[in-house]
């Protein structure tokens, strides 16, 4: 499919221009640089660009991306993100992770040849992060890293009708600056051609119901250690503790991922959605209501999110809540206190309000602080696990949650997301989140233990969640024969 008449002449003035920054940046540096061209794809009075419909062209062999990183951050109407395939990537376990990504993040970005012109905050050049729960895993080569971070290959962003495509290859031997650019504007042509054809885009795994065989006891696991948890925090060993339960749902045939996270936009349209895939078994993904925190124009945005309801009448009971709210509480409280240790002035509202995600509300506090030199992850380990997924004191809540917990948390609570060009990032919670294999499905949910808590009540909001969460992943049958991915 041909290109609309105005966009290849643009295309290739664009394509020229950046060949001749890319050259000569790559000249002036001492070692051999990772060339990053970045182009604006415009569509007249089309329909943008969707990156989740597009992410599979971006993994095309058409255009040598063999590789099956696949990555999905949609925080539409905010910033939608596709990327896929490794420029240059990094996997650790171990107590400096946060120290050693950073590190990476800041190696990788400072030797890109990038476009010399300045460019929106969207199309900017990112590495890509999942941190699991824990440091390390239980036992060695089993569970996932301690860190994963990806420099991609080619990266799609959307923010409203603004669209950008950007590649990044390091250079040598064949890869010179014009065969990146001639790959970035033939790629370009390839999208625009598809979205000339965008009606005709198939719905996901052709929409096919997805039918859960059967789901796994969660339960009577969950109580053992549900009743050890209370035990702790009645005597005051722990302030809080937050136990979380895993339910492995069967399918009865694979899915696509894309079509799990096109429904949750219907879902969860108040929530990030994200995609995490580094092979074509296994796939991380969910909606995420919590951000860990944004930073943006040298400004810190947290959320502190504990207490839940369903979605209804008695949702506005949460506010007089004193168990939740004293839950809610310890959660602000150690946010400000860890912002305020690590030299930051954090601002809060005295009372939390009511945020609604899906079928569900909860007590949310946004807490806001300007930083004064420190890092994005040097932040983030500071706050990682807050209150509201691991509980108090962090340290020994962390180690019961090693010995109660049936299994290995892995990314579930953990910080994913990414880090810019110029410094700015954003981490979300990988909460609402799920293992996508071809046969299962596995959900996981949890619920906070405080000095007061009813263990019938704290079994409901866990059995709530995970219900409400199987609900929100899986389409029902309607919902996938009438609906393509748009």
């Amino acid at each position: 499919m041909l290109a609309p008449p105005t966009f290849p002449g643009l295309l290739a003035h664009a394509a020229a221009l950046a060949r001749r920054a890319a050259s000569a940046a790559a000249g002036a540096m001492d070692e051999e640089p990772v060339l990053s061209l970045a182009l604006p794809l415009h569509l007249g009075q089309g329909r943008p660009l969707d990156p989740l419909a597009l992410l599979p062209a971006l993994g095309s062999a058409t255009f040598g991306a063999l590789d099956p990183f696949r990555f999905l951050w949609d925080g539409a109407p905010g910033l939608c993100l596709a990327a896929s395939g490794r420029c240059n990537s990094l996997q650790l376990s171990g107590p400096r992770r946060f120290e050693l990504a950073q590190r990476f993040c800041g190696h990788s970005l400072q030797r890109l040849a990038c476009d010399p012109a300045p460019l929106p905050p969207l199309a900017r050049p990112r590495v890509l992060l999942a941190f699991a729960f824990f440091d390390s895993p239980l036992q060695e080569g089993d569970g996932v890293a301690g860190v994963e971070a990806v420099l991609p290959r080619w990266q799609l962003s959307r923010q409203g009708r603004h669209c950008w495509l950007r590649l990044q290859r390091g250079l040598g031997g064949a890869i010179t600056p014009r065969a990146v650019a001639e790959e970035l504007w033939e790629m370009a042509r390839h999208l625009e051609g598809l979205a000339a054809l965008w009606a005709d885009l198939p719905p996901a795994a052709d929409a096919v119901t997805p039918i859960v065989e059967r789901g796994s006891d969660w339960g009577e696991p969950y109580r053992a250690a549900l009743h050890q948890g209370l035990e702790l925090v009645e005597r005051g060993d722990l302030r809080k503790l937050v136990l979380a339960a895993r339910q492995r749902l069967e399918l009865r045939g694979p899915l696509d991922p894309r079509q799990l996270l096109a429904h949750l936009r219907r879902s969860q349209p108040g929530s990030c959605r994200f995609l995490w895939q580094t092979t074509r078994e296994d796939a991380l993904l969910g909606a995420s209501p919590e951000r860990l925190f944004s930073l943006r124009q040298g400004l810190l945005r947290a959320d502190a999110l504990a207490g839940t309801r369903p979605s209804g009448d008695g949702a506005r009971d949460l506010l007089s809540s004193e168990k939740d709210r004293h839950e809610h509480d310890l959660v602000v409280e150690t946010i400000c206190r860890v912002l305020h240790q690590a030299g930051l002035s954090p601002q809060r509202p005295r009372r939390p309000r009511l945020a609604r995600h899906g079928g569900l509300v909860h007590l949310h506090t946004p807490i806001t602080a300007r930083p004064r030199g420190q890092t994005p992850l040097a932040l983030a380990e500071a706050l990682h696990p807050t209150p509201a997924v691991a509980g108090l004191p962090r340290r020994e809540a962390m180690a019961w949650l090693r010995t109660l917990e049936p299994f290995e948390r892995g990314h579930y609570a953990a910080p994913i997301g990414w880090i810019d060009s110029q410094g700015d990032a954003e981490l979300r919670v990988a909460i609402r989140s799920g293992l996508l294999r071809p046969d299962s499905l596995e959900i996981t949910a949890g619920a906070g233990l405080v000095r007061g808590s009813a263990p019938d009540r704290e079994e409901r909001e866990v059995a709530l969640k995970l219900r409400v969460l199987r609900d929100q992943l899986l389409p029902t049958g309607e919902d996938a024969s009438r609906r393509a991915i748009v």
